[in-house]
């Protein structure tokens, strides 16, 4: 199958920084993994793109204390459609790091995102510094 992108080893294909950007901004669900107590924990968070890196709010807690202490973090989004067989996802990798400059919460309040789980209060933002974004395709079978 021709495909406007290279491939790797297994057939996927490998998108490009922007392609990934436009993807990761194309759902409103991400994926958030940082290391707490030495443990990996992956925890689901609606997000927006701000530039390159994947942005949150959150509450005191696990994803605060990861970022206030600038952790290695990741951030995965993807998408699978059942009845074409094809899908995407895209991974960031860089350091969370909490947001407290006022301008910068000003700002990242004017975006438009509300925590979808509403149970609790998020007021702190996060940001997933991104140092690598990588994405791959299922190309499409028909």
């Amino acid at each position: 199958m021709e495909t406007e992108h290279p491939t790797d080893r297994a057939g996927l294909e490998i998108l490009t920084s922007e392609e990934c950007l436009r993807l990761l901004a194309s759902v409103p669900v991400g994926r958030v993994a940082v290391v707490v107590d030495g443990e990996i924990v992956v925890l689901p968070v609606n997000h927006v793109i701000d530039g390159p890196d994947p942005v949150f709010r959150t509450a005191r807690g696990s994803k605060l204390s990861a970022a206030e202490q600038q952790n290695i973090a990741a951030f995965e989004t993807d998408h699978y459609d059942e009845q074409t067989h094809t899908g995407w996802s895209v991974l960031v990798t860089g350091r969370a790091e909490a947001v407290y400059p006022e301008s910068e919460v000003e700002r990242l309040n004017r975006c438009g995102l509300h925590p979808w789980a509403s149970a609790t209060e998020r007021p702190f933002w996060v940001r997933i510094r991104a140092l690598s974004i990588t994405g791959r395709r299922i190309p499409g079978t028909g």
